[in-house]
């Protein structure tokens, strides 16, 4: 990679992105500022396709999930140094720059193209930190995309009894080879062990008949967090639908967005976003949570195949990581 110049994958156009140089900011480091190269970035498919990739605001810049090579520290930086590797809340671009609190060392031998995967199991851990239900009570998590799929290894691994469910066979079919005990098609409405014993239901798709299936599965008082954005309109169903169960169910229907947690622990608060993304990282390097066979590493110049074969349900995996050591 030629040391003076950057590149970004840009979306330059609905449904068109490219690898574009870009300038390095020449400003100086600050004191408390950490940069150096990219080695991977991750595609958030649901976030980046709906509202970057099919936009309407152009060129942007997509991407939220990143691990670099430090190259050089601010004056007062402590936790790192040159030569170490770090995750961030990057876009897709060929070098990074951030605050070091919110550049987070990577525990010994954990690979770059599994580390990003810490971006997105921070949206099911922020349900995690705030949901009532306790381990081990039964969890149903619809939609098998990837933040689904991650969140039922998590919930299973913190020692809940998860469902998993997906319409998708070939999305069941990668769940169970990823371990997860109970994978079904759908939400098990009319099974007596499951029907009404269930405390709490993650609905990763943004489809609103999941969520109705999820507010008629839960026990009385049980929460349905909404954790996939519903970005359009799939069916036919009426509000008094989703209302007349919540009311006589005693749901607890909330959203499950991620950012509720604060960036950083403060006083009365210690669980936050970067705490959770810490931990990911450990769970990841111990092999608690696994991403082997759920990605393809792709080069970034390839981004407009990687962003179509998602777009289309092309893809083969349910994740595409950029590989940068080759840009461009």
């Amino acid at each position: 990679m030629n040391p003076g110049r950057e590149y970004a994958v840009t979306v330059t156009a609905r449904e068109q992105a490219e690898l574009l140089p870009i300038e390095r900011d020449p400003n100086p480091l600050g004191p408390h500022e950490v940069a150096g190269r990219t080695l991977a970035t991750l595609i958030s498919a649901g976030t980046e396709l709906a509202s970057c990739y099919q936009g309407t605001r152009f060129p942007a810049v997509p991407g939220y999930a990143a691990v670099f090579e430090v190259e050089a520290v601010g004056s007062e930086v402590a936790t790192l140094r040159p030569g170490d590797r770090a995750f961030c809340l990057g876009p897709h671009r060929s070098f990074q720059r951030v605050a070091e609190e919110n550049a987070l060392p990577l525990p010994e031998g954990l690979a770059p193209e599994v580390a990003v995967f810490a971006r997105l199991m921070g949206v099911g851990m922020s349900t995690l930190t705030t949901t009532t239900a306790r381990p081990p009570q039964k969890v149903v998590v619809t939609g098998l995309g990837l933040v689904g799929h991650l969140a039922a290894k998590i919930f299973a691994s913190c020692g809940y009894e998860v469902l998993a469910c997906d319409p998708s066979e070939a999305r069941r079919e990668m769940a169970r080879q990823s371990g997860l005990p109970t994978v079904l098609s759908a939400v098990p409405l009319d099974d007596p062990a499951i029907a009404g014993k269930v405390a709490l239901v993650l609905e990763c798709s943004g489809h609103e008949a999941a969520t109705l299936a999820g507010c008629r599965v839960v026990q009385k008082r049980g929460e349905v967090a909404l954790v996939g954005c519903p970005w359009r309109r799939q069916t036919d169903l009426t509000a008094h639908e989703l209302l007349d169960v919540i009311f006589h169910n005693y749901v607890v229907l909330r959203s499950g967005w991620e950012w509720e947690l604060p960036l950083h622990p403060t006083d009365f608060r210690t669980n936050s976003i970067y705490g959770n993304y810490r931990a990911a990282l450990r769970w990841l390097a111990e092999g608690r949570i696994g991403v082997e066979g759920l990605y393809a590493l792709v080069p970034p110049r390839e981004a407009q195949r990687a962003y179509q074969d998602l777009l289309h349900q092309r893809a083969e995996r349910l994740a595409v990581v950029f590989d940068w050591g080759d840009c461009p």
